[in-house]
């Protein structure tokens, strides 16, 4: 991870889960995280409403120039990388792996802005709906007219799930590219 508030929150985040795939919802106590909270969001595990934002901290609604709850993260993303999101979204909450990615987004005026996405499932427990956690941060300080108003347009440029000790199988896709080849992802 390169940008410190996502060290910090994967780290406070690590902590929680106490040895645990993750942590339950009700551990995270955000007065221990109070500083982060304005780039904290939280996703409704909806695949159907594109993961919508439960909750978006201030400076994140602020980049996006508008208030994000109820409001599809996937389609804050280019039509070239929602299925890859929504894939890894997918890996996080059914797998229960943190994930960091690298992204660009448009502004305003045109320049591309680098950002860190660090996603982060909470433990699913019956009669609660399925969540996740992130922080979206800016790699370099947001200034002038780009500071505010309407990131768009985002674009994945890496991402990696972070080292667990994994208990249990892993999810296994097969995807048919062409008649008599068969890729397997998940694989090790």
């Amino acid at each position: 991870m390169k940008h410190p508030a996502n060290r910090e929150f994967y780290s406070y985040w690590d902590e929680k889960r106490a040895g645990a795939a993750a942590p339950e919802r009700s551990d995270m106590e955000p007065e221990h995280v109070r500083h982060l909270l304005g780039d904290i969001f939280v996703l409704s595990c909806d695949t159907a409403a594109g993961y919508p934002f439960r909750v978006a901290g201030t400076r994140m609604c602020a980049l996006l120039g508008r208030d994000l709850k109820g409001q599809s993260f996937t389609g804050l993303f280019h039509d070239g990388d929602r299925g890859d999101i929504q894939d890894i979204l997918g890996i996080v909450t059914e797998e229960t792996l943190a994930t960091v990615a690298g992204m660009t987004a448009q502004a305003p005026d045109g320049t591309r802005v680098h950002l860190e996405l660090l996603l982060l499932p909470f433990s699913a427990r019956s009669h609660t709906p399925v969540s996740l956690t992130g922080l979206l941060a800016p790699l370099n300080p947001v200034q002038g007219p780009q500071a505010y108003g309407s990131l768009k347009d985002f674009s994945l440029t890496s991402w990696r799930h972070l080292g667990q000790d994994r208990r249990g199988p892993r999810a296994l896709r097969k995807w048919s590219m062409i008649r008599g080849f068969t890729v397997y992802e998940g694989l090790r």
